[in-house]
């Protein structure tokens, strides 16, 4: 059985998620590199494939794999840490909204999921001539209590 966070603990984990990551919404449009931040980085500090790999005792064919795999979205998080460490540099990693912010993402798929709540009732009532209007205004309450219990 999966178990779910209680209500005032999803609330304190999403203000602290919408704060860690206010840092990282103007760095969400940049792109990477084409060949890589790996290698950016590396030809910006102006290092040599080999210093990186003398730093981290391989060979510079490993690092040239290591700079093709971040290219290519096949580095693990482990070897893209250590080759960063190598070049005096830290990763920063994080998973943010497409677009808003993570409380936003939240109230929208607890509005959709309100939407279709009220939208079934409200089919079901109206089918019975009891149809009882003020969808936006029941959507809306759905939506709070949907946030409060989750």
């Amino acid at each position: 059985m999966k178990k779910r966070m209680s209500p005032p603990y999803r609330r304190l984990r999403l203000q602290q998620l919408s704060r860690s990551q206010s840092v990282f919404q103007a760095a969400r449009p940049e792109m990477r590199p084409q060949h890589g931040w790996l290698r950016a980085i590396r030809e910006a500090l102006g290092m040599s494939v080999a210093q990186v790999a003398q730093r981290m005792d391989i060979t510079r064919g490993r690092i040239l794999e290591f700079e093709k795999a971040e290219a290519d979205d096949r580095i693990t998080l482990g070897s893209l840490r250590r080759v960063a460490e190598a070049m005096d540099c830290q990763l920063v990693y994080a998973i943010v909204p497409k677009s808003g912010t993570i409380t936003e993402l939240a109230e929208q798929r607890a509005r959709e999921e309100a939407s279709k709540r009220v939208l079934s009732v409200e089919h079901s009532m109206a089918l019975e001539n009891q149809a009882p209007g003020k969808i936006d205004q029941l959507i809306e309450d759905e939506t709070k209590g949907i946030l409060n219990r989750k």
